[in-house]
């Protein structure tokens, strides 16, 4: 599992760590991991032009000595010294190693550019010089390495407040910060290394985590000669409508593709027609009025994907919500709970699945606020509502009241078309019903999501169904 912290943690455990070890060490471990990372990416050191963007902390201490290491192996090497003052013995070595001082056009030919302006400490937009410099960078030709975080990324939040810099690769060092898996700031981190320089045994609890492959794979209830359907997980499914027929067929489909013992699915006459079209395992209930008598035993619901937002539909929430089995509200039935709060007070586990637009009409603030700043209102959101909170995004936050947020980063950019959501609601429900909590259903659910989207993208639009059907090949892969 992939842990992350913030400034604050980060700042903590290196001043637990640095009083016991003689001045400096830590930076020359720092240093020397990173230029390591600085020379695997540029291949060729030798002859290679690299410009170091320092400023007046330590980051910008990191990036001098690293440099110096970088021009004992035959880089060309210049320094713009952004902030105020400067780290002086790292500017001395950067010196004697035959480093120079240059201008900020010297970002304009580099082959590397070694982002030191800030720290972790820094918050808010970026003040000049180093807003101009960051929007130079990122138009500049060269390869772009971060030091610790990208300048202008919040490092405990992922907050973005103007002008940051996008690297190619970002060098955190000791532990990974919250704000390099969080978008927006995700989005300016590009590949993500860690140095470790001994941080391990002075770091709390973490802030926020990532599932692995391995983790999932341990995660997954998987069937073994005992199984039957209610082992392997009955889930039930209250989606589609008139309107959006498709919804149901691709809620159902991602549950049957997950691995459920059995999918009963209830709707009205347009969206069962569809249903019992393609997929014949589904068991049918169809409803002539919002009821679930006769529909059968589940251990899971699956509520809102085209269900429509009318009287009939939020008649059916209200029954399915007030069942004793852990629900998902996704899609229409977050519009149904964001009216009516009360259908939300229940006992049962709730797992909402929620985008930016939808989290904003649950907590009633702006979306934009929402969107600037995705784990504040994640977290806010878990614990208002009491629920456990699915963000779904470029990067997927899955959010429980005293527990990290997890962190998806499995996806694809081809995830972001119609009918997708529906999907994941499909396989999360029956992680659900097959007895894992709203926390683990919904981190595991994204991740396989994430990778299925890959699977069925292969360098091509994929329809929808292409990512359900993928399902099965994203948990094989696990193994």
């Amino acid at each position: 599992m992939l842990t992350a912290y913030t400034a604050d943690q980060i700042r903590t455990a290196e001043q637990a760590l640095m009083a016991r070890l003689p001045e400096g060490t830590l930076m020359q471990r720092a240093a020397a991991g990173l230029a390591a990372r600085c020379a695997g990416l540029l291949g060729r050191v030798y002859g290679s032009r690299v410009v170091l963007l320092a400023g007046s902390g330590d980051n910008g201490g990191d990036a001098l000595y690293a440099g110096v290491r970088l021009a004992r192996r035959g880089a060309r090497v210049e320094a713009v010294l952004a902030g105020s003052r400067v780290h002086e013995a790292g500017l001395a070595a950067l010196k004697l190693a035959g480093g120079r001082i240059a201008g900020p056009e010297a970002v304009d030919r580099a082959d590397l550019v070694v982002d030191g302006l800030v720290g972790i400490g820094a918050s808010g937009a970026l003040r000049e010089p180093y807003a101009t410099l960051a929007e130079r960078v990122n138009r500049g030709p060269g390869l772009v390495v971060a030091v610790d975080v990208p300048s202008g990324v919040d490092a405990s939040t992922g907050r973005v407040a103007g002008a940051a810099v996008r690297a190619h690769l970002t060098v955190t060092m000791g532990a990974c910060k919250t704000g390099l898996l969080v978008d927006p700031g995700a989005g300016h981190t590009g590949r993500l290394e860690l140095v470790d320089i001994g941080l391990g045994a002075f770091l709390p609890d973490p802030d926020v985590a990532a599932l692995t492959g391995g983790d999932v794979a341990d995660l997954l209830p998987m069937p073994d000669a005992e199984s039957d359907k209610y082992r392997r997980g009955v889930v039930g499914i209250a989606a589609g409508g008139r309107e959006y027929t498709g919804a149901a067929v691709l809620a159902v489909g991602g549950a049957l593709h997950a691995g459920a013992g059995m999918v009963r699915y209830v709707g009205t006459a347009a969206p069962v027609a569809q249903v019992r079209a393609h997929w014949p395992e589904a068991v049918i209930t169809e409803l002539d009025r919002p009821s679930l008598d006769g529909v059968g035993r589940v251990q899971a619901w699956v509520l809102g994907p085209g269900l429509g937002t009318d009287d009939f539909a939020h008649e059916l929430a209200r029954k399915v919500l007030a069942s004793d089995v852990p629900v998902l509200v996704d899609a229409d039935a977050l519009t149904l709970v964001s009216r009516d709060a009360a259908l939300l007070r229940r006992s049962a586990p709730v797992l909402v699945t929620p985008h930016a637009g939808e989290l904003a009409r649950l907590t009633r603030v702006p979306r934009e606020r929402v969107e600037a700043d995705r784990l504040e209102h994640a977290r806010r959101a878990a614990a208002e509502l009491g629920v456990t909170v699915l963000l779904k995004g470029a990067t997927t936050l899955v959010a429980e009241e005293e527990r990290p947020v997890r962190v998806n980063r499995t996806g694809s950019p081809w995830l972001a078309t119609a009918g997708t959501g529906d999907v994941l609601a499909g396989v999360a429900g029956v992680l659900l019903a097959q007895g894992l909590s709203c926390y683990d259903a919904g981190s595991c659910a994204a991740y396989l999501h994430g990778l299925a989207g890959g699977l069925a993208a292969d360098g091509a639009p994929p329809v929808t169904a292409d990512v359900a059907a993928a399902i099965p090949a994203a948990i094989r892969s696990l193994s």
